[in-house]
């Protein structure tokens, strides 16, 4: 292959100006910690089941600590609550369930606002209504 005197210069140029390029940055591997998973209703329900069982299997799979966690009360509110404050890292999430939807139409003095400081990740399970 014969390359052109101009070629060969664009060549060059370009390997001279790799090594000034910003090399990508890599990412760090999630979870390089462990993960708490909140549930805001005591044990037993089906909620605690597949949430229980989703936390083995995601322990099983990425190879760190989930660690399933019920903080029961006030219809879910406090467990809730708990994942707001939580620092928004992924690290602490919310098995959210109807009664979130249902509790921020109901109460208006909650300290936080399931809409705005909340992003879902996955869905679990859906419930077929009659």
């Amino acid at each position: 292959m014969k390359l052109s005197r101009r070629s060969l210069l664009h060549l060059a140029t370009g390997a001279a100006a790799l090594p000034a390029l910003p090399h990508a940055a890599k990412s760090q591997a999630y979870p390089s910690r462990p993960v708490h998973i909140i549930l805001g209703f005591p044990p037993g329900g089906s909620s605690d089941v597949i949430g229980r069982l989703m936390a083995q299997w995601l322990s099983e799979r990425l190879g760190q600590p989930f660690v399933f966690d019920n903080r029961p009360g006030a219809g879910s509110n406090i467990g809730t609550e708990m994942v707001a404050r939580a620092p928004p890292d992924g690290y602490t999430l919310l098995v959210a369930t109807s009664a979130n939807a249902i509790n921020a139409t109901l109460y208006s003095n909650l300290n936080f606002d399931f809409i705005r400081d909340f992003a879902p990740v996955a869905g679990l399970f859906r419930v077929p209504t009659s």
